[in-house]
């Protein structure tokens, strides 16, 4: 079976980027690609979703199966198949915009071009989101075909790690199963050793693994879901008093409570509240 939507190429537009083509191979054993260096243009991402198939890289064969994709950017040579014996079912996007190879290069997507995706579903509904659009509508409506793409690269760029990186991906993966939890039991007293026994490591590396999933500590990711229910209850609990939800959110000292919200959210709770009660 093949889905796929070719569009045109815009060389003078205002959206930061667009697709040239989206499309979907599931079952085809005879899909193969070769192209030579300076062949094509664009950026492209493909994931695979289920079977097999193969990339080459300087004439090195890598086994693809369910969860990896690889990136490319333009003119770079591009060789990748299915299996005959078990086909791959793949999406993939051709796509391009002046801030890419920059925005790209930042984020250190040109070192490697074999990656591994960690939240494989998310990717999959962008995907269909996207190749939907095209389908219906072509490119009548830029601006949402411009916004779909955009959507799907930042799922990939938040949850692609390069595939030599496992062990690293199998920790990260653990730390993200312990973010609902951890923001669910933010205003309990927060134990650190306790978080580092339930992803198996020490409160070190606890520490440093949490930093590198999340970008922040993990007293900072709890002290925003604190502030996060705050917020909610100030304008939820009017009988409750700045105090007791400060007590609520496990700052017994209020005057730290308003030190930390001020902080983040440039105004007092009471500010907070009387502000947004008057809007409501």
């Amino acid at each position: 079976m093949i889905r796929q939507y070719l569009l045109p190429t815009l060389n003078e537009d205002e959206y930061m980027i667009l697709p040239e083509s989206i499309g979907w191979y599931f079952n085809e054993p005879d899909h193969q690609v070769d192209r030579k260096v300076g062949t094509l243009n664009n950026f492209s991402i493909h994931f695979i979703v289920s079977g097999t198939g193969f990339l080459e890289i300087d004439g090195k064969p890598f086994t693809l199966k369910r969860g990896d994709a690889f990136l490319y950017f333009p003119m770079q040579e591009q060789r990748y198949y299915s299996s005959k014996d078990d086909p791959w079912n793949i999406r993939w996007v051709h796509f391009y915009g002046n801030v890419l190879h920059p925005f790209l290069t930042e984020k250190g997507f040109h070192h490697d071009r074999l990656w591994t995706v960690q939240q494989l579903q998310r990717l999959e509904e962008t995907h269909e989101q996207l190749l939907l659009e095209a389908e219906k509508n072509s490119f009548l409506h830029l601006s949402r075909l411009s916004t779909l793409t955009y959507t799907f690269l930042i799922e990939f760029v938040t949850n692609a790690v390069p595939r030599t990186a496992q062990r690293r991906q199998e920790i990260d993966n653990r730390i993200q199963t312990l973010l609902p939890l951890m923001q669910q039991k933010a205003c309990d007293p927060f134990d650190l050793e306790y978080w580092a026994e339930q992803a198996g490591v020490s409160t070190y590396y606890f520490c440093r693994l949490f930093k590198r999933a999340t970008q922040m500590t993990p007293m900072e990711f709890i002290t925003l879901c604190r502030l996060q229910q705050s917020k909610q209850w100030l304008l939820e609990n009017k009988e409750l008093t700045v105090k007791e939800i400060a007590m609520k959110a496990g700052y017994p000292s209020i005057s730290y409570f308003n030190k930390r919200f001020l902080e983040q959210e440039g105004k007092t709770p009471t500010e907070y509240r009387q502000l947004f009660l008057q809007k409501l």
